[in-house]
């Protein structure tokens, strides 16, 4: 018994780079950056960061957590048939065409296959199609399906929450009022493969329990499946950091919900699409509370009557060094105040050696920073900050 299930364990893992998802997700996660350097140099001339940051994200996180919760769906036996797997594929391939990479949220992609199966492959017009295309479809267990929603849903909030608020890309936009503010743009897009059982195979039941949510014909193959999972977030009224944390912790509550729902839909089968339903309406929920309350608070990166707010610092620059952070405002620069970019570099210019710079932090408190500084280094310490430009436009790639 354990050698089929080893067997089937390495073919499963061959199978994942037999998937076309895998490197679509690749080639995506490469245009994400792309689009995103564009903007920064449309905004500042200079790219942030390089075309591969959101690649490096793309793999990050994601395989642990994948290959975590894989001992779940594996140890509690939930089955879905091939076709499910293929037409999630698809659904998240036509999300991903909108360029709205928040789409890519299992709770929008899973929810979409979840009404297809329930609705589109029963209604009499499409169902030929289906039936043609995707056979054993009718064989997917609902609640096995709306399980796997929750734990994805766990995994997208654990990504925000360990990496989402990680190397956000600063951005010029107009405030309600008019006037040229900062905001910070995060796009993730997570590779997240996870071990699932699929119905027919050589792989054969050998315990009473297993599993809990059957689909097929009793036997089973392993298979990793890819899934992309996109989170994106515009923040304009508060800190980044602090604003992502209360997305991925909102998310996380949803998970929650979501399985707790999915366990109840284990004895009673109709309410599986009602907890899918209510997972799709809620996550563009939150999406929407989050942009709301971030727009009722006055813009975060402003000009501000006393000091220079900080809208971005370029890696390993020497801003970077000096343990500088966004969101703090630089008061004085070698005791001269300051409150325009033009200023502080003039100021700067001063002293060409050495730069004091007094800072305030997030908690308004005091503090100083200072450090050497050799020729012409004081034009190039790596700091980002809110201006006005002569020709200013709101659209950017």
């Amino acid at each position: 018994m354990w050698s089929v299930w080893a067997l089937e364990l390495l073919k499963g893992f061959g199978r994942l780079f037999t998937q076309p998802l895998l490197y679509y997700g690749i080639l995506l996660a490469g245009f994400v950056g792309w689009r995103r350097m564009s903007r920064e140099r449309s905004h500042f001339h200079i790219r942030v960061y390089d075309w591969f940051h959101e690649s490096a994200f793309f793999w990050r996180s994601g395989l642990g957590f994948g290959l975590l919760f894989s001992l779940v769906t594996v140890a509690a036996g939930t089955v879905v048939p091939s076709d499910f797997v293929m037409l999630l594929s698809y659904v998240t391939i036509a999300a991903s065409l909108t360029l709205q990479i928040r789409l890519l949220s299992p709770a929008y992609t899973v929810g979409t296959a979840i009404f297809i199966v329930l609705v589109l492959a029963k209604y009499e017009k499409t169902k030929p199609f289906f039936s043609d295309y995707f056979p054993n479809l009718q064989e997917t267990n609902v609640s096995a399906v709306v399980m796997l929603l929750a734990l994805l849903l766990l995994t997208e909030a654990l990504l925000i929450l360990r990496n989402g608020g990680i190397g956000t890309s600063p951005q010029l936009t107009r405030s309600k009022r008019g006037l040229i503010v900062g905001e910070h743009w995060v796009e993730r897009l997570w590779f997240v493969p996870m071990l699932l059982p699929v119905s027919n195979g050589t792989v054969l039941s050998s315990f009473s329990w297993w599993p809990l949510f059957p689909a097929g014909d009793g036997s089973y193959s392993l298979m990793f499946v890819p899934f992309l999972l996109g989170f994106s977030q515009r923040i304009q009224g508060m800190h980044p950091q602090l604003s992502i944390r209360a997305a991925g912790r909102r998310v996380m509550v949803l998970a929650f919900a979501v399985f707790a729902g999915a366990m109840v839909s284990y004895w009673y089968a109709p309410l599986a699409i009602v907890v899918a339903a209510l997972a799709f309406l809620a996550r563009e929920w939150l999406a929407f509370w989050q942009h709301v309350q971030d727009r009722s608070q006055p813009p975060y990166f402003a000009r501000r009557a006393q000091g220079l707010v900080i809208l971005g610092i370029l890696p390993k620059s020497k801003a970077e060094k000096m343990a500088l952070q966004i969101g703090e405002i630089i008061v004085k620069v070698n005791g001269i105040p300051v409150k325009t970019e033009e200023e502080f570099y003039e100021a700067l210019h001063r002293n060409r050696a050495f730069c004091k710079l007094e800072v305030l932090d997030e908690n308004g408190e005091v503090r100083f920073v200072q450090g050497a500084l050799y020729e012409d280094e004081h034009h190039e310490l790596g700091l980002l900050f809110v201006r006005e430009r002569q020709k200013w436009t709101s659209k950017a790639v």
